[in-house]
């Protein structure tokens, strides 16, 4: 049985595509920006954030509630996010309450939610 390769057997059969793309490569900070953001969406329960979030603003003790976590694990899951500039905080009183950054986290949300729910 002859085996099947899954990749080309030769260096580059395109130099004017290879050159195109390579022309619009992203800085490799932005790279890893992206890449840390979809690092932080990685985890279940942050992924649960961002669904909460999108369809209002919550303080920490009922992102604890929908959670089932304690408020110490939903503020560290909270902290992960801000650093990432993916959720925001306004202090009202004793209260927290967080919301997402901007509209771009719904989109991105929104985006990967209609991949993974496409027939």
């Amino acid at each position: 049985m002859k085996k099947v390769l899954d990749r080309c057997e030769v260096v580059c059969i395109n130099h004017e595509a290879v050159n195109r793309v390579r022309e619009k490569m992203l800085d490799e900070e932005v790279i890893r920006s992206i890449a840390d953001i979809f690092k932080a969406l990685g985890d279940p329960n942050r992924v649960k954030i961002i669904r909460y979030l999108a369809q209002e603003e919550l303080c920490v003790c009922d992102l604890a509630q929908l959670l089932g976590m304690s408020l110490s694990a939903v503020s560290h899951q909270l902290r992960a996010l801000r650093s990432r500039r993916l959720v925001k905080f306004r202090r009202q009183g004793k209260i927290v309450y967080y919301s997402l950054d901007d509209a771009h986290i719904v989109d991105l949300f929104n985006q990967c939610l209609d991949h993974v729910t496409h027939d």
